[in-house]
């Protein structure tokens, strides 16, 4: 059962006619009861997956961190490494 928060918060927003219009279709195509409703139930899903989709880049404190140290930290690159970034540079010259 989904509870009801009271709603106190307020966004004013300027469109056109036609997205309007566009709008009130959708609106009256999904079944939602007002285009209030409508609206505030399409960009909180929205907003919800671009959320998601950021927080998966860096997914946790300890990937986060991981990833900061490499980038940021001053170590000496491996024999490994070396040996392949001569092997690269012998290839393109």
């Amino acid at each position: 059962m989904e509870t009801h928060a009271i709603r106190a918060e307020r966004i004013d927003i300027r469109i056109t006619p036609e997205e309007k219009r566009i709008f009130l279709r959708a609106r009256k195509l999904s079944g939602d009861r007002s285009l209030s409703s409508f609206v505030t139930r399409i960009v909180k899903a929205k907003a919800i997956e671009i959320i998601d989709e950021n927080e998966q880049i860096l997914a946790s404190k300890k990937d986060r961190k991981i990833f900061f140290d490499a980038i940021f930290a001053e170590i000496e690159p491996n024999n490994a490494l070396k040996n392949a970034a001569k092997k690269f540079k012998s290839i393109k010259e």
